[in-house]
């Protein structure tokens, strides 16, 4: 039952549902039949009148036929009679022919005269066998005769441009002239007017008038000369294209050395600009007299302009990057007077000056932003819209070669070289460094290595988008040849201080006589300033470079001197037994002594920090000291004060050195060797030395 009710439902609805269809399309389905019913009515009246119409177009027909059939005599004698008023024209036309000639002539209008010849010309070549047309030949011949010379005449005046020029020729072409003596003529003619111009660019060279930028001098050649010479190149190809390879090699011929001319003037004007520091302005030069050549290269293939000034462009691109490295050079060279006057400044005024890494940062920020400079300068070579920065020199060859290799790796490596031309002899250009001028460029090596290199070479590569396979010097090489430029100034720096003590030590000991000198009460003052010097050079070196590395200190450094002196006293017990009947005794003493002290090298390689540099000065004034102590000798008293000299020296000059016990063994052979050479070797008691050099 609920499945029925449920059908009822669904059916009334559908029937609801069709109802609802068939009220809603009623309208539509009445329209729809008469529409139909009005289409029939339509076609019946269209088919009568189709049928009227053929019958209409049957009796024109007809008419048009029988119309036809009467005008048929009168039309063919029509024809006939408009072919006789052509005929007549054509032959009005020809007899009229030398007056018109003679009147365009007079008017100028030489155009429509060749023109008019050249309409009338196969018409009385074709019956000149008739005496009429004869005639009428003889006449435009002597008028034609005239006409080019006229135009001859006016082609060799020269007055007019290269245009009109150009039609003087192509009139006479068409007169039959021959085409070869027209060639040379225009050509010789294009000559004089170029070499105008050319003439008029040399004078803007001369002395007397001031010479234009170069910018707007290339815009002068472009516009003038250039621009002439594709005139002359468009204009001899429409007129002369039938003269073949010869006429287009006749044309690259006048080009190339019209053109050579050229590019010697614009060399000459581009040669004043090599002292100017400013690249933007040459560089649009450039972009001008390059993008201009690109229509007379184009036209003129075979006279190789575009190639030519392409050359021009690079040969002035590799003589820009030698003069920013010759600029580079002069900077770093003005940085190093600059830097030998802020030394000698304070010295000559009596006051502080600027200290040394004041002055290192000074010139290390002043190199590299000359640097930078020259790198933004040659960059304008490169830029995207200048017109020949696509080409393979400049995308390949200029930036690795001529900026990465030429200006940036030669400037480095001149840079070394200045600095290591210092490592000289003393007595050349070395004696007369300041050491803290040496000690400033070692650290700038030092640090070039260490950062400013790579920091400077990836600049490069990344402003300079390499595409070049040619091989490059590798950072690790340039790097290497920093380090050994600062290791040989540091180790110069060494051997300059080291010799300045040197010679105060060697003149204290040369100058005293030994033998008859006092029993010593005090420290001598050359000692005293030994050690000043060295406490200056210790904080000198400071300012540069770190600390370094010392061996552990013992906890008594100052008083373990008197342990330096054991052989002194030693050969002071046995001071008896020193007669001339046992001189072996005490070589032997001495010898032994030094089988078991270690080997000091007075020149070992100095490292870079303090304590290294300090150590290699006070090895070779210590050093001169002991030899020049083994050139004297020494009385009682003399022995003495060598004895007080060396204590006080080593109470201030082992806390500079990296091993105390280095400071211990030289100063115990100074003392020793003093003992050796003194007849009356008595020493000084420890206590009396000490009390000396504590008052001292």
């Amino acid at each position: 039952m609920d499945s029925e009710t449920d059908m009822v439902r669904q059916i009334r609805a559908l029937d609801s549902d069709m109802q609802t269809l068939v009220y809603e399309n009623y309208n539509k389905f009445i329209s729809a039949t008469d529409t139909i019913r009005k289409m029939k009515n339509d076609f019946r009246k269209m088919e009568d009148e189709m049928d009227r119409l053929a019958t209409n177009m049957a009796v024109i027909t007809d008419f048009s036929a029988r119309i036809s059939a009467t005008l048929q005599d009168r039309h063919e004698r029509i024809t006939k009679l408009a072919g006789v008023h052509a005929l007549l024209r054509k032959l009005q036309f020809l007899f009229e022919l030398p007056s018109r000639l003679t009147k365009c002539v007079e008017l100028g209008a030489y155009g429509q005269a060749v023109r008019y010849q050249g309409r009338a010309r196969a018409v009385l070549q074709q019956y000149q066998h008739l005496p009429s047309f004869r005639a009428i030949q003889d006449d435009c011949q002597v008028i034609t005769a005239r006409l080019a010379q006229q135009l001859r005449q006016r082609f060799r005046e020269g007055g007019s441009g290269a245009p009109e020029q150009a039609e003087c020729v192509e009139l006479l072409l068409a007169l039959g002239e021959p085409a070869e003596e027209l060639c040379d003529e225009f050509l010789a003619h294009a000559r004089g007017r170029l070499e105008a111009e050319l003439q008029s660019l040399e004078a803007e060279l001369g002395p007397s008038p001031p010479a234009p930028d170069v910018l707007e001098f290339t815009d002068l050649g472009g516009s003038g000369f250039v621009g002439g010479l594709c005139q002359v190149a468009s204009a001899y190809q429409e007129l002369f294209a039938a003269q073949g390879p010869a006429g287009a090699e006749k044309l690259a011929a006048f080009a190339r050395e019209l053109g050579g001319r050229y590019f010697a003037l614009v060399e000459r004007r581009l040669a004043q600009e090599q002292g100017s520091g400013d690249n933007s302005l040459l560089v649009r030069a450039l972009d001008r007299f390059h993008r201009r050549l690109r229509a007379p290269g184009a036209l003129l293939a075979a006279a190789g302009l575009a190639e030519a000034a392409t050359e021009i462009v690079e040969r002035v691109a590799r003589e820009r990057l030698g003069h920013h490295l010759q600029g580079l050079r002069a900077a770093f060279l003005g940085c190093l007077t600059d830097v030998r006057q802020a030394l000698a400044a304070p010295r000559l005024a009596g006051k502080e000056g600027p200290g040394l890494a004041e002055l290192l940062a000074n010139v290390a920020s002043s190199i590299l932003s000359h640097i930078k400079a020259s790198l933004a300068a040659v960059h304008l070579f490169t830029a995207k819209e200048v017109s020949f920065s696509n080409k393979p020199y400049f995308r390949g060859e200029f930036c690795s070669q001529g900026v990465r290799e030429g200006l940036i790796v030669g400037f480095i490596r001149s840079m070394c070289q200045t600095a290591q031309s210092f490592c000289d002899s003393p007595g050349e250009k070395g004696g007369a460094t300041p050491p803290a001028l040496l000690l400033l460029l070692s650290r700038l090596c030092l640090d070039y290595e260490t950062a400013t290199i790579s920091y400077i070479l990836t600049l490069t590569d990344e402003q300079f988008l390499v595409q070049d396979q040619s091989p490059v010097t590798p950072v690790s090489t340039l790097c290497a040849e920093a380090r050994e430029t600062a290791r040989r100034l540091l180790t110069h720096y060494v051997k300059v201080q080291g010799l300045v003590i040197s010679q105060m030590l060697r003149k204290s000991v040369e100058t005293r006589d030994w033998l008859s000198t006092l029993e010593p009460r005090n420290v001598r003052a050359v000692m005293k300033r030994v050690v000043e010097d060295t406490t200056a050079i210790d904080v000198q070196v400071g300012l540069l470079y770190e600390e370094g590395v010392r061996k552990a200190q013992s906890s008594d450094s100052s008083k373990r001197t008197f342990s330096v002196y054991s052989s002194s006293r030693q050969q002071g017990r046995y001071a008896p037994s020193y007669t001339p009947s046992a001189p072996m005794d005490t070589n032997l003493l001495s010898n032994i002594q030094k089988l078991f002290s270690e080997r000091i090298d007075v020149f070992s390689p100095v490292e870079f920090n303090k304590v290294s540099v300090l150590t290699g000065i006070i090895k070779i004034s210590l050093k001169t000291l002991l030899e020049c102590v083994r050139l004297r000798t020494f009385g009682r008293f003399g022995l003495q004060q060598v004895q007080v000299d060396c204590h006080f020296l080593q109470l201030y000059l082992w806390r500079f050195v990296a091993d105390e016990e280095l400071v211990h063994l030289l100063l115990d052979e100074v003392v020793a060797s003093a003992a050796l050479r003194c007849p009356d070797p008595v020493p000084m008691e420890p206590s009396v030395v000490e009390v000396i050099c504590e008052r001292g």
